[in-house]
């Protein structure tokens, strides 16, 4: 027989979850709708700048938007180009979601990002010419993934020996990395005899990530490579780390309350250091996916804005590896619609990242609202279970 009050006790909180978890998806898409619906408005308003178009054009909106669509997932290669956008935005999405989780604010993502990638070229460089493809692909990844950790564990050692804050310090640093990324190739990783700085092609040493071919049929495109693997598998993996595992659960612990975890016996300084090294590493690994995927040659001019998209991915994901996931795959589609949009319509690209700052825009007032909120809660208040994470309110929202 069951103990009397336990299943009505497992229906509150289950109803508690499902509650939690409508909320918090209903934020992010009411953020999703006004972006669109204020973007929708801004084309409007100027469709008499725009070539060939008259002015307050009401069907230049929805051809907007319809090209977007389609560019993004109306044909195989949208859809491949769609999974190459989204890849680095969830994998350095992940990265700034993790550190959230442990109520630490990883700003550094491009710098990890270019280290990461600098990381994948020089093990191109070196063991390209000497070492199998697939074995110089495995290696790079797993240089640029111990790089970017590498520029995650220095804001994470100076956090908990100095106390200097991490969004400081992560600012401050991504200069200094993309200054060495420069410095690298123009430096040791210049190809040889070549006039201007530039670094080998890694398609020439067979070290890069090839398009997804199977049985010799390529069902995403020509844009999509096996990178995207990693984005898939690090979304289960993080999941189970965080909501699965012990350490997972102190990392929660440290960022719902620092001082609560250490008096549990938490070694939180260690927490820290750990967090913002693992957060790198998943940054880095954008930057070598890119690399290997993508672009397979860095300039001096090279540089990236994924660390700063991968800001509005996790606070649109609520730093929840599946909302992660979701919200990647949205800004990697409005990403690959773009040029689309650009095409048909005539409507500038730019649109894109005006409604990806809306987006963040809102985001940070709703976050600022809970924040004024919770400042005026006189008595503490328990946070609603998130026995499977899917519901689970990000501890940048809760503290």
């Amino acid at each position: 027989m069951s103990t009397p009050g336990r299943p009505a006790s497992s229906r509150h909180l289950l109803g508690v979850w499902i509650r939690s978890l409508l909320w918090t998806f209903a934020e992010s898409v009411v953020a999703i709708l006004l972006a669109v619906v204020l973007g929708g408005i801004g084309i409007f308003l100027f469709s008499g700048l725009l070539p060939n178009h008259s002015a307050f054009d009401l069907g230049l909106p929805i051809a907007a938007y319809g090209a977007l669509w389609s560019g993004a997932l109306g044909y195989p290669n949208g859809v491949g180009s769609t999974l190459s956008y989204a890849t680095p935005l969830i994998l350095a999405g992940l990265g700034v979601g993790l550190g959230f989780k442990a109520g630490l604010f990883n700003i550094g993502g491009r710098g990890q990002f270019l280290m990461g990638a600098i990381g994948a070229m020089a093990v191109v460089t070196l063991f390209g010419q000497s070492l199998p493809g697939l074995a110089t692909i495995v290696l790079a990844l797993a240089v640029a993934a111990i790089f970017g950790g590498f520029a995650g564990f220095i804001p994470g050692v100076l956090k908990a020996t100095s106390g200097a804050h991490e969004v400081v310090t992560t600012i401050m640093l991504n200069y200094v990395f993309v200054f060495a990324t420069y410095w690298a190739i123009s430096g040791p990783l210049r190809l040889p005899h070549s006039p201007q700085p530039i670094t080998v092609d890694v398609g020439t040493r067979a070290s890069a990530l090839g398009t997804i071919n199977i049985l010799g049929w390529n069902l995403l495109g020509r844009d999509a490579h096996w990178g995207v693997l990693l984005a898939v598998l690090g979304i289960p993996l993080l999941w189970f780390l965080l909501y699965r595992t012990t350490l997972g659960f102190e990392i929660r612990a440290a960022g719902a309350n620092s001082d609560a975890a250490r008096y549990a016996g938490m070694k939180t300084r260690q927490l820290v250091v750990l967090t913002m090294s693992m957060a790198g590493a998943l940054c880095g690994l954008a930057g070598g996916t890119t690399l290997l995927g993508v672009v397979h040659q860095i300039a001096p001019g090279y540089d990236t804005t994924i660390g700063f998209d991968a800001i509005t991915v996790a606070l649109l994901g609520r730093s929840n590896p599946i909302g992660i996931a979701l919200a990647g795959l949205l800004l990697g589609g409005m990403r690959a619609g773009a040029q689309s949009m650009q095409i048909s319509p005539g409507v500038p690209g730019e649109l894109v990242d005006a409604l990806q700052a809306v987006i963040l825009l809102f985001l940070v007032i709703n976050l600022l609202r809970r924040w004024r909120a919770m400042r005026h809660v006189d008595a503490p208040t328990v946070a609603p279970a998130e026995p499977y994470g899917l519901g689970a309110v990000p501890a940048e929202v809760s503290e």
